[in-house]
Order: structure tokens, then sequence, then C-alpha cells
């Protein structure tokens, strides 16, 4: 039974985005496994507070996200 954990900031994607995470790595996992362990292939999207989250030994927010997400150089 696969497990794939998800780690993503909270508050940048939506409830819509999330189901389609859950739905097209599921979609992977059993093109991988195959078709008979669909139903046992557990997705889990965990949200990590805005803020608590780093990279490069920086904090990452969830605006900042949104921002590079939206085209603005990261910074």
């Amino acid at each position: 039974m696969p497990l794939v954990n998800v780690k993503v900031i909270e508050g940048v994607f939506s409830d819509a985005q999330k189901a389609e995470m859950v739905e097209k790595l599921t979609d992977v996992m059993v093109a991988i496994e195959g078709e008979n362990l669909r139903s046992l292939t557990l997705v889990i999207i965990e949200e990590v507070k805005s803020g608590d989250w780093g990279v490069g030994g920086r904090q990452v927010t969830a605006a900042a996200a949104k921002a590079l997400a939206a085209g603005a150089p990261p910074g």
C-alpha cells in the first residue's frame, strides 16, 4: 500500500487544487504499481503554517509563495 505525503504551505493551495493533487498523484502511482492498487493508494496533504517553512536559510510565507506562483521574481 503506497503512501504519498505532500507538505505545502498553509493558505497557498485551494481545496480544489488539493483535490487535484490527490487525484493526479494517485494516477501517477497507479501508472507505476498497477490499477489493482488504486483503492490502497493513500495521499496525505499536510499544511505547514506560513512562515514555518524555510528555503536557503530564509522563511517562506504563503504570501511569498503566491507571489512566486504569480510570476514575481524570488527575493
